[in-house]
């Protein structure tokens, strides 16, 4: 049998702590098709997690899924911000595939998503949590597509059948207005205009009074609700009342949580459990502020980069960005025992992934939006009960994108592989142990135009936009109108010095190499959506339809289509 076995002592905070161990697969197992419980938190860094290295901050139920999954060591987001990052890992395609290029850009109405691939399949996807997804009403307007009816609303909600979404900006926004977890803050004594706000994201002072989770002096203050009643608790308990009540047909359930994206605020006790004791020394050079690029330049200038350069945020926010990841682990800690106890775990396959990092003072940035490590390089453990033993407990360095999950899940419900649509690979054999997958570049897209950094350069929206491509050695910016960016992290792993400019011969040859990558990248046909492969069949059988191209004569054609001439109709089709 696959999972966890988990002794569970209960401690006064209301979270689960306590050891696991792996246990094996059954033989009966091995080819069955499986559920999905796809786990997202949004912004969190790979490397603020124990399995991937923190010294100080232990989590040990995600660690535990990693000794008995696959820990990706080189999984990188098809964009460092949430919204079209989360839209390549529900479409499995690029960006410049699907066309959803910053946060409120709508998701075409017509591209699929992994739900429709899902239910073709006769799977359920079901969100419990966040996508950032904007709906395109002006599309659905157009083809008279009632955003009420069935149709509509999945279209908005990302191909997902929204068992609870919220996009944890509420009530008073375009994405989320009011929530069912304003409703429930106000069904538990937390009333207020904005719920969300007083309560789960604010402090108090001495009088009472609010103290906005916004303001980043407020970091550290504890969050003004219990820590059973915070988001991460909540959501966590909707994802168990799908699963409780979810039937016999499998499912993908997307438990996305909010935290500990931004804003850095977190409940007793989580918010003392850390202090400047337990923080890395920033990763950042004097050097960096001195860049003759002049992108790179306006992004330090930008007031969050600005900010997070100062050690006072950086020794402010940090701790609660951390007791955030802690609450986290300890909630999830919880859910997989329940999985373990209601026999889920052997019939559920779980990953645990971020759509982006976030910088954290890191090279004297704030926020995300660029192509270092810390931002565009993400956590990725996926446990397949399926696995034989050996696959377990791997760290597999092959280059991974956000965009093969969507194939990886479709596969693990049974459903037949979409190439035409997926741009993403089925990471199933790297799970069982019989990769590699062979991928020779990462790519990840930003588009910058809505900016501080566009406004102080004067950039216009058409070029506003930057690509990286990623061997394992060579990471490669592209920034349109300016020069590129190179780092090498076989001898600065850090990328504390830009080698964009540098005439040394194994640069300029590096430069060259992974523009022209970039290039083929970039010309390679990322919208065969129509090209089903029953198009394609048909394709080949021209003549069948009365199309009879190139032929000479009679013999010709019987000879290359095995079809007598003579039996065809005035139509030019076989009889």
């Amino acid at each position: 049998m696959g999972g966890l076995v988990v002794i569970w002592p209960r401690v006064d905070t209301g979270c689960a702590l306590g050891e696991s161990y792996a246990k094996q697969p059954d033989e009966g197992q091995m080819g069955q098709d499986m559920n999905v419980l796809w786990i997202m938190a949004d912004q969190l860094r790979f490397d603020y997690l124990s399995c991937y290295g923190h010294p100080h901050l232990h989590t040990p139920h995600i660690d535990a899924l990693a000794a008995r999954g696959v820990r990706f060591d080189n999984a990188y987001v098809q964009s460092p911000v949430c919204g079209p990052s989360r839209m390549s890992a529900y479409t499995g395609r690029y960006v410049r595939s699907h066309g959803s290029t910053w946060n409120g850009m709508p998701l075409r109405v017509g591209e699929p998503t992994l739900g429709d691939h899902l239910r073709e399949a006769g799977a359920r996807a079901v969100l419990v949590g966040k996508t950032h997804m904007r709906a395109d009403l002006e599309g659905m307007v157009w083809l008279g597509i009632d955003p009420d009816s069935d149709i509509g609303v999945r279209r908005s909600e990302c191909g997902f059948d929204a068992f609870e979404r919220d996009d944890g900006l509420h009530p008073n926004t375009s994405i989320q207005r009011w929530s069912a977890y304003d409703d429930y803050l106000v069904a538990n004594g937390f009333e207020a205009d904005n719920p969300w706000h007083d309560y789960a994201n604010s402090g108090v002072d001495a009088d009472g009074a609010a103290l906005s989770g916004w303001l980043l002096k407020n970091s550290r203050k504890q969050a003004n609700i219990p820590e059973e009643h915070s988001e991460t608790a909540y959501m966590t308990n909707r994802a168990m009342a799908f699963m409780e009540d979810a039937g016999d047909a499998p499912w993908v359930c997307h438990l996305s949580y909010i935290k500990p994206h931004w804003p850095y605020i977190v409940p007793a006790p989580y918010h003392d459990m850390y202090d400047e004791r337990h923080i890395i020394p920033p990763v950042r050079a004097e050097a960096e502020k001195a860049t003759d690029h002049p992108l790179m330049a306006a992004y330090l200038n930008a007031r969050v980069c600005q900010s997070f350069a100062r050690d006072e945020v950086r020794e402010t926010v940090i701790p609660a960005y951390m007791g955030l990841i802690k609450q986290l682990d300890d909630h999830l800690g919880r859910l997989f025992a329940w999985m373990d106890a209601t026999g889920l775990t052997d019939k559920t396959i779980i990953a645990v992934t971020s759509d982006h990092g976030d910088y954290m003072g890191d090279h004297w940035m704030g926020d995300k939006d660029f192509y270092h490590q810390m931002a565009v390089k993400v956590p990725l453990i996926i446990a397949d009960p399926r696995a034989p033993d050996a696959a377990r407990g791997r760290v597999a360095d092959d280059l991974v994108e956000m965009i093969d999950l969507a194939p990886t899940f479709l596969a693990a419900v049974g459903g037949a592989p979409k190439p035409h649509v997926l741009e993403g690979r089925d990471l199933t054999p790297v799970l069982h142990g019989a990769g590699p997958l062979g991928r020779k570049y990462a790519i990840s897209e930003h588009d910058y135009h809505w900016s501080e950094m566009a406004t102080a350069l004067d950039v216009a929206q058409d070029r506003a936009h930057t690509k990286m491509i990623f061997d394992g050695r060579w990471k490669y910016i592209h920034c349109e109108g300016f020069r590129p960016i190179l780092f090498d992290l076989a001898d600065d792993s850090d990328e504390l010095v830009d080698l964009g400019a540098s005439d040394a011969p194994a640069h300029v040859e590096a430069r060259a190499r992974m523009k022209d990558a970039l290039l083929a990248w970039a010309t390679r046909h990322h919208s065969r959506i129509t090209a089903t492969p029953q198009v394609l069949a048909g394709q080949s059988k021209a003549a069948e339809e009365g199309v009879l191209i190139g032929f000479w004569d009679e013999a010709e054609f019987e000879a290359a289509t095995g079809i007598p001439f003579d039996s065809l109709t005035p139509a030019g089709r076989p009889a």
